[in-house]
């Protein structure tokens, strides 16, 4: 079964909505009229509903999108194992979006804007990446092969650089920016171009704006290969990354403060990625689903659920500057 046109065009028409709306209603303002910070509570509420929208799309895909209950099973488990993963390895963008705000000393106020725009781009390149991947896994099945292969070292890389700290200053294409394009010599309120002496400048929030982007590139090009492990459903690929990344500015007001104490989770994260390109190559050799999807289910959720645990508990204390039992 294939979603209807009508459904897509009404389903990104839906995310555009909650977009547009989360930052024209809910986007409170402050007296001089600048946006106001993101409070950790109103950010919460937002990360459960975003959540909540997830399970209820899964709820609806189990009663509905199949022509038999197996087929509706198969794939709501799908779309639920490949959102867990997505949101999951979206949880990981909010260290460097951490790291990116501080070190260009962005006001919290204004970190919400980049976050919506970084957002809608990241939901078009995906969009793009999964139409392309799909595309090229229909007509060369050997692909995954290259896939699986690419997660592996990817998943080992991550491990290997958990202590490492890059430094976004440093980015070529931030450099390459700076020497092209006339730029501030500091924020111009939450603008990302402004016009001074009669020239076009640009200010840092847009140098920023563009690392967010290719943060999210980055990512994709670990994540989107991770879900084709579990679907090469177009739908099911698509629906799992918009929902993972709707939640993702939320989530970030709701965790920017504590993310530190998820020390452990790249490792879980590093792990997940190598199992699931293990598990690409295995479906490749075997001509289909070597692994059935909710043990793929189990085993991640068991993984990341761990991860995070694990690193609650090591990190205890932390907050009130006691330092942790070992």
């Amino acid at each position: 079964m294939e979603a209807s046109p009508v459904f897509w065009l009404v389903f990104n028409a839906a995310v555009l909505g909650l977009l547009l709306l989360d930052l024209g209603v809910f986007a409170k303002k402050e007296a001089n009229g600048d946006p106001a910070p993101v409070p950790v509570r109103t950010a919460l509420i937002k990360s459960a509903a975003y959540v909540g929208l997830a399970l209820a799309f899964f709820a609806w895909l189990r009663l509905s999108y199949g022509s038999t209950s197996d087929e509706r099973s198969a794939k709501s488990l799908e779309f639920l194992t490949g959102y867990l993963i997505e949101w999951s390895l979206s949880v990981d963008n909010i260290f460097v979006f951490v790291l990116l705000f501080a070190k260009f000393g962005v006001p919290p106020a204004y970190q919400h804007r980049v976050l919506f725009w970084g957002i809608l781009g990241a939901l078009l390149m995906r969009g793009v990446m999964i139409l392309v991947g799909t595309a090229l896994l229909r007509e060369f099945d050997w692909l995954m092969v290259v896939f699986g292969l690419f997660l592996i070292w990817s998943g080992w890389k991550m491990l290997r650089s958990v202590e490492q700290e890059t430094d976004p200053t440093t980015n070529p294409v931030l450099l390459w920016l700076r020497r092209h394009l006339p730029v501030t010599d500091g924020f111009r309120g939450n603008a990302f171009t402004v016009r001074e002496a009669g020239r076009l400048m640009v200010t840092p929030l847009l140098l920023v704006l563009v690392l967010v982007e290719l943060t999210d590139l980055l990512f994709a090009l670990d994540s989107i290969p991770a879900i084709f492990a579990v679907s090469t459903d177009p739908f099911i690929v698509y629906t799992a990354n918009v929902f993972a990344i709707l939640g993702l500015r939320a989530m970030y007001f709701a965790l920017a403060g504590i993310i530190h104490r998820f020390k452990y989770l790249k490792h879980g994260l590093s792990l997940v990625l190598m199992i699931v390109g293990a598990k690409m190559l295995a479906n490749w050799y075997a001509g289909g689903k070597a692994v059935p999807v909710e043990y793929a289910l189990m085993v991640t959720g068991g993984i990341i659920a761990g991860s995070i645990a694990l690193s609650l508990w090591k990190t205890r204390g932390e907050e009130a500057g006691v330092t942790p039992a070992k």
